[in-house]
């Protein structure tokens, strides 16, 4: 199977992980809808949804730009909408916007507890139950959360206990929609790196440069998420995935043509939180 033809709406995309996966279904022919909030240039970061829509074109794909946010059920209800009408169908949602902040609980503000919640965890539930309609009449419909397995030990609970609810509440909304539409054939899953990935948000939100060099490209995850989203959805759903799990699967034995410092040993790579 490709992803030739078919129609994606993802949350974000502008840059870093959403938009490689973004990237990876364009060099098939896919169509892209962005729903993002950066609609000008970002003084630290790069991109915009509309660089990124360019980018979806010269790869090969035909891209949507719709700037909104995923916090807003109007703006929701108005990107799938656009996407319906656009593609003519929606066969794909990728929930891939996120907040990150990795306080302890008397440090972390309200307001951003708060905003890791609606972006996380109720843009996740509102965005797939908007589309879910629509994806009832897809042949193979997909989706697919970037978020971690739920592990309860005491490490991760109480790391960064805000984040942690944040980021499996993404992961229960996904695996509930996995088990209640079943019957329609959507596939829902989740998919989660060993290691970090050379992303804005680890720059500026985790370890700056040198955890930057200690990572992963993006591309690996595009490519573990192409491999979820080409198998058929009534076989393949209710999993928390894990990137490199999926590409081995997939016949991925080498992984350092990942490394952002290209010939960084496996073994140099920061590990990712929520995994043991």
């Amino acid at each position: 199977m490709s992803l030739a033809g078919k129609n994606i709406l993802i949350s974000g995309g502008s840059r870093g992980i959403g938009l490689a996966i973004a990237l990876r279904a364009a060099r098939d022919g896919a169509n892209i809808a962005l729903l993002a909030k950066t609609d000008t240039p970002h003084p630290k970061l790069e991109g915009t949804v509309h660089t990124a829509a360019a980018a979806i074109e010269e790869a090969g794909g035909r891209a949507l730009p719709i700037v909104g946010d995923v916090r807003n059920d109007d703006d929701i209800t108005e990107a799938v909408l656009k996407t319906q009408g656009e593609f003519d169908g929606i066969d794909i949602v990728i929930n891939n916007a996120s907040v990150i902040d990795l306080s302890p609980s008397l440090d972390l503000a309200a307001k951003k507890y708060d905003l890791m919640q609606d972006v996380n965890v109720r843009g996740t539930f509102m965005l797939s139950r908007a589309a879910a309609p629509i994806l009832r009449e897809s042949a193979n419909p997909h989706i697919l959360s970037l978020s971690p397995p739920l592990n309860i030990t005491p490490r991760w609970l109480g790391a960064h206990t805000g984040y942690t609810l944040a980021k499996y509440g993404m992961t229960m909304a996904t695996l509930g929609f996995a088990a209640e539409f079943a019957e329609a054939g959507i596939a829902a899953n989740t998919l989660w790196p060993r290691t970090t990935i050379a992303t804005a948000a680890v720059q500026f939100a985790l370890g700056g440069d040198r955890m930057m060099r200690a990572s992963r490209t993006p591309e690996i995850y595009a490519d573990a998420a192409y491999e979820v989203l080409t198998k058929p959805s009534r076989d393949y759903t209710g999993q928390t995935l894990i990137v490199e799990d999926v590409l081995e699967a997939a016949g991925v034995t080498d992984f350092s043509r990942y490394a952002a410092v290209p010939g960084t040993p496996d073994s140099e790579l920061f590990p990712d939180i929520f995994l043991d």
